[in-house]
């Protein structure tokens, strides 16, 4: 397990205060880049690396250091913050207390507080020239144990989220062909960009139980080390075997819940194209403003800009590299997303998924989700959106407990994929339920609405109708 320590200061730390920080170790350790110089290294004389610190984020959006880190930041919330990870080696013991020496001083020059705060101090801190542990893991820094077929990381962290260092772990693992094993204590919870992450590649979220032994947070599944990584324990029957820990009641966010909006769009590739339109869209519908603020990783730090990501998509479509990106809302109005930019045979697409969270006395604005569907269709190029509700916490993320599945509200068909299909047999996708209409008449989309989110039967009615639809495309 890495030792984590987070310096959160009001300003940037400068070349000078940074290193004083890597002082923390005595004059005989080394300085390293990594990463493509976003990250320090700090090492013993041997070269293997005891502390690493990545480039400082600068957070100017209110409450991103409170969603990861809880209430740590003391006085003004809103106040931008810089973001300075130090996390010290595994492996070494001495390693833990190089890390607070580390962000101790960087807070020490420059105010500010840690995160843990107990774990921050100036002193030097002496390290062993040696030691018989041997050399450090052939990956990423912040890896534990890598095998032929995984990538290890034990992470303790209340927020697990998608940092920086580890999409950098998950680009190891998925470049190398190996799945990311992440294991966490009971109480951590998951950010939604981590969890949309790792339900998009080879990973899995290991819960560490002291009692039951390990499962996985999402499923349930127990799990055990099986030739090396992780693997479902199979009932007789075959099935996965459902950890104890995982089917307890739900305490947390009691009857809050999640709307789920996960959207298709298709632009054609034109030199005027600016992305970020339709999720700009049903940001404003749904909670009547734009999103405060995006990045290509978590914590959170730039503010909302269409032609920025747009920027960043183009450079990165030119290596033939998809975009990968978070939004955030506003601390009063929980809202969070994900995009994923590509450049296709069909053109340039956005796969987004919008989640907002609704505590126990706010309400879903169901109703205004035929307007939004309409304003997709005619103004943002809509493929598909599917929508959903859900019991889930209010803060959008994910405990390692079980929680109910979602249920459908609705599905959308945009104007092209009705003219593939052909509008005739497209209405007929559902024999008692006709859907509306939207947009011209000579171009419209077609919006199936399946209920309330309270019946289950709206998945086999979602079912139906994407079946249907899809055995009547044209072949490409």
């Amino acid at each position: 397990m890495t030792h984590d320590v987070i310096a959160l200061t009001p300003t940037m730390p400068d070349t000078k205060t940074l290193l004083a920080a890597l002082h923390a170790g005595g004059p005989d350790l080394r300085v390293n880049g990594a990463a493509g110089g976003a990250v320090a290294e700090l090492c013993r004389a041997d070269g293997r690396p005891l502390v690493s610190i990545e480039a400082p984020r600068f957070l100017q959006l209110p409450g991103e250091a409170m969603r990861l880190l809880g209430q740590v930041v003391d006085g003004d919330p809103a106040a931008p913050v810089w973001w300075t990870e130090v996390r010290g080696a595994s492996a070494i013991p001495e390693a833990r207390r190089l890390a607070g020496s580390v962000a101790g001083r960087l807070t020490t020059v420059l105010g500010g507080t840690t995160w843990p705060r107990e774990a921050a101090h100036p002193d030097v801190v002496t390290v062993p020239d040696a030691d018989p542990a041997g050399q450090a893991a052939p990956g990423p820094t912040g890896v534990d144990i890598v095998t032929d077929k995984a990538a290890v990381v034990i992470h303790d962290r209340p927020i697990a989220a998608a940092t920086t260092w580890l999409t950098d772990i998950i680009r190891f693992t998925t470049g190398t062909g190996r799945e990311l094993d992440l294991i966490t204590p009971p109480r951590t919870r998951l950010t939604l960009p981590l969890r949309s992450l790792l339900d998009h590649v080879p990973g899995r979220w290991i819960v560490q139980d002291p009692e039951h032994g390990y499962y996985d947070g999402l499923t349930g599944a127990e799990l055990a080390w099986i030739d090396g990584h992780f693997a479902p324990v199979a009932e007789a029957d075959g099935r996965p075997r459902i950890a104890l820990a995982f089917q307890r009641p739900r305490a947390d966010g009691e009857d809050e819940r999640q709307l789920v909006l996960s959207l298709r769009t298709i632009h054609p590739a034109t030199d005027q194209l600016i992305l970020g339109g339709a999720l700009e869209c049903a940001w404003q519908v749904l909670t009547d403003s734009a999103p405060a603020g995006w990045s290509t990783a978590e914590p959170v730090n730039l503010p909302w800009s269409r032609r920025q990501l747009t920027a960043l998509a183009r450079d990165r479509a030119r290596n033939s590299t998809p975009t990968w990106l978070v939004a955030v809302g506003t601390p009063e109005r929980p809202a969070m997303a994900t995009t994923r930019i590509a450049h296709t045979r069909a053109g340039i697409e956005e796969h987004i998924t919008l989640a907002l969270g609704h505590t126990a006395d706010q309400h879903p604005l169901l109703e205004v989700l035929p307007k939004l569907a309409e304003a997709l269709a005619d103004r943002h190029n809509l493929a598909t959106m599917v929508t959903e509700l859900r019991p889930a916490r209010a803060d959008l993320t994910a405990p390692a407990h079980h929680e109910p599945p979602p249920i459908p509200l609705s599905f959308t068909l945009g104007p092209d994929a009705v003219a593939d299909v052909g509008l005739d047999h497209a209405r007929r996708a559902l024999a008692d339920l006709g859907p509306a209409q939207l947009g011209a008449a000579s171009r419209p989309a077609l919006h199936f609405t399946f209920g309330d989110g309270t019946n289950i039967s709206a998945w086999q009615r979602l079912h139906q109708v994407t079946a249907y639809l899809n055995a009547g495309r044209k072949p490409a």
